[in-house]
């Protein structure tokens, strides 16, 4: 079942991996705009993250449950060791989870694809979603990494579903009233916004 959140996964990891590929060694331990992480740590979290959907393909592969991560202290914990692998060895892993998470993808049947699964947010969605969970991390990162990667460099109709996915979720958090202030031009300044994700 091929939709266009494939399409965005392919696009997005392309241009996630371009960045990488022009960071020499020495760069991977620069600082990024997320508190606290450095680009390896970066890199880590996309790889540890195609591990963490292929769990949630194999739960809509079998039936079984695999969730994404035990605890959220698993979760920060790989990315912390993965964070001082030396970059030849990051770069290894996090191209290759990708392209197993890919293998996987393209192997569930249509029976598969509609099974549901748990996000690390606690959400119950179809396994459909599992393209566009990955679409939205490889692409947001991309532009993470600091290297002149900006949202112009990614597709209009990702960046439009990418608003809707935000402000849907903004709104779950409780802070949907000041953020439509804003945006139709009643705020004059941003609200402040909790952490995305």
């Amino acid at each position: 079942m091929r939709t266009r959140s494939h399409e965005w996964v392919e696009e997005a990891t392309q241009l996630f991996f371009d960045g990488v590929d022009r960071l020499d060694d020495a760069d991977f331990a620069a600082p990024t705009g997320l508190s606290g992480w450095s680009r390896s740590h970066l890199i880590a979290h996309v790889h540890f993250n195609a591990l963490a959907l292929r769990r949630l393909a194999r739960w809509a592969a079998t039936g079984d449950p695999h969730p994404m991560y035990a605890s959220r202290e698993q979760r920060n914990g790989e990315i912390e060791s993965g964070s001082r692998l030396a970059p030849t060895s990051l770069r290894l892993i996090a191209r290759g989870s990708a392209d197993r998470l890919t293998e996987d993808l393209a192997a569930l049947s249509e029976e598969s694809w509609l099974r549901e699964v748990d996000t690390a947010q606690g959400r119950t969605v179809p396994a459909t979603e599992i393209p566009w969970l990955r679409a939205r991390e490889v692409a947001i990162h991309a532009v993470d990494l600091g290297i002149g990667i900006t949202f112009d460099d990614l597709p209009d109709d990702f960046v439009e579903a990418l608003l809707v996915d935000v402000v849907r979720r903004r709104a779950n958090l409780g802070e949907g009233r000041h953020l439509a202030a804003w945006l139709t031009g009643r705020e004059h300044a941003p609200p402040p916004l909790g952490p995305w994700l």
